[in-house]
């Protein structure tokens, strides 16, 4: 897989600012589905609304992290990279905690979601490492 993705990593070492835009882009779209979808269909999903909107507002703070380092991030771009590298790790650690501690509520629906949403972060996360350690 490492080198089918080496064009990809390529282009994106030579502009950085690509990979937070993404990763902010991606945050406001989490944040959206489970603050304003999945919240409005609970029952179809399972998870507490109010859990819901607390990983929304994460989402959005992920986001605004992201997109000020894209705006305004020139030099050492890899450490602040790997800040939201590791907090997107930590984002799908608790979101899998918290499949398993509401499990009895949650849907087939729920559980396909944040499987895909995990899945999904993980590989932006291997990309996000694999530029980190990529030297110039």
């Amino acid at each position: 897989m490492a080198d089918e993705m080496k064009p990809l990593i390529e282009k994106l070492n030579a502009n950085p600012k690509g990979v937070f835009l993404t990763d902010g882009a991606g945050a406001l779209l989490t944040a959206f589905l489970l603050g304003v979808v999945l919240a409005s269909f609970e029952n179809t999903f399972g998870m507490p609304r109010n859990v819901l909107y607390f990983l929304s507002v994460l989402g959005c703070v992920y986001a605004a992290y992201s997109i000020c380092c894209c705006l305004l991030v020139t030099d050492n771009w890899r450490f602040y990279l790997k800040i939201i590298a590791i907090a997107n790790l930590l984002y799908c650690c608790l979101t899998a905690a918290l499949v398993v501690f509401f499990y009895k509520h949650i849907t087939i629906w729920g559980l396909t979601y944040f499987l895909s949403e995990i899945a999904v972060i993980i590989v932006l996360v291997r990309v996000e490492f694999m530029l980190i350690s990529r030297r110039t």
